[in-house]
């Protein structure tokens, strides 16, 4: 019933910039964090940034300066904005969210993932 939607993957140049998007939407009583991991090929999932429902934010030391998180409005999407994109930053990028559905607890909830590219 629950799911998370991410989009605004694709292909970039070094130095370039793309938005990711993740919308989370079913039957949710409330959101708690929301979150952007990534995986690389042969590499270990990592935190890149989180946010929680009152706008605190954590950023990986690689990404900071570079990228910012942010929440919708409705509080149900988290956006990530990333700028001066380099090659070490292709991986599959995925959203995280802490959501406690109606009737039920508490759990971690994954997107299907969107794949970012940097290269020349």
């Amino acid at each position: 019933q629950v799911q998370l939607v991410e989009s605004g993957g694709g292909l970039v140049q070094p130095g370039g910039s793309l938005r990711l998007s993740c919308a989370a939407s079913g039957s949710i009583f409330s959101i708690y964090d929301m979150g952007w991991y990534r995986q690389a090929p042969g590499k270990q999932r990592e935190l890149v940034a989180v946010i929680s429902s009152g706008g605190s934010t954590t950023y990986a030391d690689s990404v900071k300066g570079r990228f910012t998180i942010s929440r919708g409005n409705a509080k149900n999407t988290v956006y990530l904005q990333m700028n001066s994109l380099k090659p070490e930053d292709t991986a599959g990028y995925y959203c995280n969210a802490h959501i406690r559905p109606y009737g039920l607890g508490i759990r971690d909830y994954w997107g299907q993932g969107t794949q970012v590219t940097v290269s020349s």
